[in-house]
Order: C-alpha cells, then structure tokens, then sequence
C-alpha cells in the first residue's frame, strides 16, 4: 500500500476516534488540543474529510477490481 493511503487511512482513524469522544463524552479531543475553530482544528478537520473521500474512492476501485475478478473467473 502506497504511503499516501497509509497516512489517509490514520487520519481517518483519528477522525473516527474523535467522533467516538464526541458522542459518548461530549468531547472534541482535536478542539481541546488545539483550540476550538483555530486554525490547526480546521486544517486537522479538513484533513480528515479529504481523506474519508481518499479512502471512498480506494474502497470503490478495490470492489470494482474485485467484481471484474468475479465475473473474469465465472465465465472463463
């Protein structure tokens, strides 16, 4: 896997980890360290957009590819 989709892959998991606090404790872990729609929060909360849209798109080439595969393999 190529580092690009190694580093959208962990934001996006920061991402969900946030949104996890979020919900069960009322707690933005980003806001907190880097102060509410400072800057940096934004960046970070952009960042972690941009990659959730990286990672859609590697999910919906991989199940391309692995329908191709599918119908490549039945009618062989």
């Amino acid at each position: 896997m190529r580092p690009a989709y190694w580093c959208a892959l962990l934001l996006v998991i920061v991402g969900a980890v946030n949104w996890g606090l979020v919900g069960l404790f009322q707690f933005d872990l980003v806001a907190a360290l880097f102060g509410p729609a400072s800057g940096l929060s934004r960046l970070i909360y952009s960042l972690v957009g941009l990659a959730g849209i990286v990672l859609a798109g590697i999910a919906a080439t991989m199940a391309g590819s692995h329908r191709h595969a599918a119908l490549t393999a039945t009618t062989h």
